[in-house]
């Protein structure tokens, strides 16, 4: 009796503990009904200024609550130079209600002063197209600081433009000097990002930057960083240069730090961007003078100096000299080109080669050497006449050439050709030889006639070799697009590598069915089943189940005959858990049936 009492106690209090699951499964329930749903997707475009001067930038941000975006718009405006330079999640849970943030930022760039419509774009956020509101951006032309800032010290940077000639000539290079200055209290700083170079007249070169040095403007010191640029007059008239706009990130000691040493050390100051401006400045371009212009001019100005050499000096009719011409001094050396010379009429000459060096990093200062090839054409030349370049003088208005001595040769005729000889048998008699003869007899026999050979496109062989690259090219284009097919077809590539599992597949099943290994057998067997199905089907292997045989399969066109024998090895990979087939003849014959239903689905159409 009291054995059965404390079973049933037992009993009883194994059904309380098994209550433990249910309660804490419905307490959860609970907690899920109880937290408010997300809120809607919603998707916002905001500027973090919509006024600036030109040379700044701005922060585009697109914001996309709710939701994931499937496409992020990036926005076009003429002007405008926008580019994404970030994106930043973060998820938030106010009063129980969870939700989702991503934020892609954009810089924006203006290339021109004026106002900038950004349009309403439109994103696709969880399945829902929301568009956001258009915005606006005016930007205004940088303004240049007054000389009343610049000398009280609050300007943190400004920007200077010289030129120092206000007079040039059309084809002129020369430079202008470009200063940035930085106040004493700048800890860091980027490289200037130039926004606006307008040059109207002039063609931009190189720029190179000076060394550093320190000034005093004001009552403040500021540090300057000198730029200088390389311009080329190309037309006559008023030339205006500038303003030269850019923007520029500075950094300044941080507000908080006080008078705390140990936090001067370890601050590292704020950020700032300034924008950059310069005046313009307008300089006059004079022609050239058309008055005593010399015969060879060809456009060269600057100063310039010239060396010139030749050889060999001792050559014959029609032998080559080489004349190297060294043009050195300062100017545009790369347009100089040497100027025809009228004296060297007896000289048959050939197009020179060049090369540039320069001295300077703007390219305005080095050598030129042309190395041309001349052929005197008679023994009455007797010198390389003189060679003469001109340029204009623009520091001093004047045209200018340059002359080198003529340089003394010795030509010579090419030579006698020795006369041909007969070749004859030696006589006894041969105190006197016969007269060798000018010209050569034509020869009068022309030996026996050999047959030709048949012609090479006529020979098989030849077509044959001559067709190897055409067929090795058809060969490689026909792989390329059953490649590309194959690569562009997803259903293709699965169908082939489901057949070439069924085939190693079937090779299992019967290496299992001979060594009676009926729990191995039935796991193969449920598997291919399962990949068969699943390709036919187009859906995932492991999500294939007896039921797709009755609703989906009957209707890709799949006969009584296949569902029941389909429905067969279903119920036998079923039933093998429980009661697994023992002979071997039994598990061959499944594997024959399977090979059978492989086959009739295998023909079905997807």
């Amino acid at each position: 009796m009291e054995h059965l009492r404390r079973e049933n106690f037992l009993r009883l209090r194994g059904r309380k503990l098994n209550l433990f699951p249910v309660a804490a499964g419905f307490c959860l329930i609970l907690l899920w009904l109880a937290v408010p749903p997300a809120r809607a997707a919603s998707f916002t475009a905001s500027l973090d200024r919509d006024t600036i001067a030109m040379g700044e930038q701005v922060t585009l941000s697109l914001t996309f609550e709710g939701g994931q975006s499937k496409n992020v718009p990036t926005p076009s405006v003429p002007g405008l130079q926008i580019a994404q330079i970030g994106t930043s999640q973060s998820v938030n849970i106010v009063n129980g209600a969870m939700s989702s943030t991503v934020t892609v930022t954009f810089s924006v760039t203006p290339q021109h002063d004026g106002e900038f419509v950004i349009p309403a774009m439109t994103a696709d956020v969880g399945g829902v197209q929301l568009t956001s509101q258009p915005l606006e951006l005016i930007v205004h032309k940088a303004a240049v600081p007054s000389a009343t800032a610049v000398n009280s010290g609050s300007e943190v940077a400004f920007m200077r433009l010289l030129l120092p000639q206000k007079t040039v000539y059309a084809g002129q290079s020369l430079t202008a000097q470009l200063e940035i200055f930085l106040r004493d209290d700048v800890q860091n700083y980027g490289q200037p990002q130039f926004t606006g170079t307008p040059a109207d007249g002039f063609m931009l070169g190189k720029n190179a930057s000076g060394g550093h040095f320190r000034t005093q403007v004001g009552n403040r010191t500021y540090t300057v960083i000198p730029i200088t640029l390389a311009l080329t007059a190309v037309k006559s008239g008023t030339l205006t240069l500038g303003p030269f706009t850019a923007n520029m990130v500075v950094v300044l000691p941080s507000q908080n730090q006080g008078g705390d040493l140990l936090a001067m050390f370890f601050n590292h100051g704020e950020q700032k961007q300034v924008a950059l401006a310069t005046e313009q400045i307008t300089v006059q371009s004079l022609p050239l003078p058309a008055e005593n212009v010399p015969p060879n001019f060809n456009g060269a100005i600057g100063e310039y100096t010239m060396t010139v050499t030749a050889g060999p000096i001792n050559v014959a009719v029609g032998d080559p000299i080489t004349v190297h011409i060294q043009i050195s001094g300062r100017g545009d050396l790369n347009s100089l080109a040497l100027p025809g010379q009228s004296a060297w009429h007896d000289f048959k000459i050939y197009p020179p080669a060049s090369k540039v060096v320069t001295t300077d990093p703007l390219g305005l200062q080095g050598t030129k050497t042309f190395e041309e090839i001349v052929a005197p054409q008679n023994t009455d030349v007797h010198e390389l006449p003189p060679f003469s370049f001109s340029y204009f003088d623009p520091d001093t208005g004047n045209y200018r050439t340059l002359t080198e001595p003529s340089v003394a040769l010795a030509v010579h005729s090419a030579g006698t050709i020795p006369i041909p000889t007969i070749a004859a048998a030696k006589t006894a008699n041969m105190e006197n030889p016969p007269v060798p003869e000018d010209i050569l007899p034509i020869k009068e026999g022309l030996g026996a006639l050999a047959q030709a050979g048949l012609p090479l496109v006529t020979r098989p062989a030849f077509l044959a070799f001559q067709s190897l690259p055409v067929l090795a090219w058809i060969a490689a284009f026909v792989w390329r697009k059953r490649t590309d097919n194959l690569a562009n077809n997803p259903r293709l590539r699965r169908q082939r590598q489901v057949a070439q599992l069924i085939a190693g597949g079937l090779g299992d099943l019967n290496k299992f069915a001979a060594e009676n290994k009926s729990n191995e057998f039935f796991a193969m067997l449920f598997r291919l089943l399962q990949e068969q199905l699943g390709e036919r089907l187009d859906c995932p292997a492991t999500a294939i189940t007896e039921a797709d045989v009755d609703i989906r399969l009957v209707q890709r066109g799949a006969d009584q005959a296949t569902m029941e024998s389909l429905r067969e090895l279903f119920q036998l990979c079923n039933q093998a858990r429980y009661a697994p087939i023992q002979t071997r003849q039994e598990l061959a014959a499944i594997a024959t049936k399977f090979k059978k239903v492989i086959g009739e689905l295998q023909n079905l159409k997807t």
